[in-house]
């Protein structure tokens, strides 16, 4: 049985690729957790892994826990991941999301022993795209628009410059576009348009959808392909590299709520909120995974209509019963 650490365990991603990593088998799996993490997205499963409590920001408690769990693969997920909350908290944002990778490479390189660790990066730091730089590859310029993309360059630069640096440390980096499905949080786009529209299928609002920028584009996955990607990634990636997980279609984000409310079935109507735009915003984000799909053989599976009327679904599921009034 292989022994997997999972940052962000608790959270939208993590959950997800605890579930995959169950599916297949061979692994004993260990979430790290903050103790004010809310444990809903992995309830399901709690019986069949075991939770340790830490922060990636606390160096001390890293290095413990590493040496204790022994680690033969480890997933780093665990950051600030909302690109609007790095506006307003951006020391908050790059603390996490830097010190505590390296937090976590320090701690590795204390415990000696042989580990293989994905990074996950992030579209976002591909930012400012010129139209002749479509589809994004690896090889694209670096322009970040935002203090979390800001925080995930230098992520992947550091995993690039610690492998370097320490021979013995094994490091893969993956640079994950758009991804949604059941469990995806409520700030982000998709997850916000299916509540909203299955609040008005309840009667728990009226007809009005509240949006921010419809003209974006993104290349969306779903989060269930992106796991599968991620133990491929360290199955089969080659250390040090950089892939890029994507489906290689850009979707205009107006065209996904239309597509959610066709889904729906409702009548409503659409109004723009301020508060909802970026100070920047990337107008195009889509990708190219042919040097991932080359190296590990990885392929999107599930239909985006799939995923967004699993989407629906999750939020009904949440939003049943008078508790949802509430």
């Amino acid at each position: 049985m292989k022994r997997v650490f999972i940052t962000g365990f608790t959270g939208f991603v993590g959950s997800h690729l605890a579930d995959h990593l169950l599916a297949e088998g061979g692994y004993t799996i260990y979430g790290l957790h903050r103790w004010r993490s809310r444990l809903e997205n992995v309830s399901h499963i709690l019986n069949r892994v075991t939770l340790v409590e830490g922060d990636v920001t606390d160096s001390r408690a890293m290095v413990e826990l590493v040496a204790d769990i022994k680690p033969d693969l480890i997933f780093h997920l665990a950051a600030q991941s909302f690109v609007p909350a790095s506006w307003k908290g951006p020391d908050a944002t790059l603390t996490t999301n830097v010190r505590g990778q390296i937090n976590l490479f320090e701690a590795v390189l204390a415990a000696g022993r042989p580990c293989r660790i994905q990074v996950a990066g992030s579209s976002e730091e591909y930012g400012l795209v010129r139209p002749g730089e479509v589809p994004i590859t690896e090889e694209n310029a670096l322009r970040p628009l935002s203090p979390y993309a800001v925080s995930k360059v230098t992520q992947d630069l550091l995993a690039f410059q610690y492998c370097q640096s320490y021979p013995r440390l094994d490091v893969v980096r993956t640079r994950g576009f758009n991804h949604t499905g059941p469990r995806r949080g409520d700030v982000f786009v998709c997850s916000n348009f299916a509540k909203q529209i299955v609040e008005i299928e309840k009667g728990l609002r009226p007809p009005l959808l509240q949006v921010g920028n419809l003209e974006a584009t993104r290349d969306f996955s779903d989060v269930r392909d992106i796991v599968r990607g991620y133990l491929l990634a360290l199955q089969k990636g080659r250390r040090a590299e950089v892939y890029n997980l994507c489906t290689g279609v850009d979707r205009r984000i107006g065209d996904i709520l239309d597509e959610l409310i066709q889904l729906a079935g409702v009548d409503v109507e659409i109004q723009q909120d301020p508060a909802r735009l970026r100070p920047s915003d990337v107008p195009t984000l889509r990708g190219s995974a042919a040097k991932f799909r080359a190296d590990t053989g990885w392929e999107p599976q599930i239909p985006f209509r799939q995923t967004l009327g699993d989407l629906l679904d999750y939020w009904r599921e949440r939003l049943a019963g008078p508790e949802a009034a509430s």
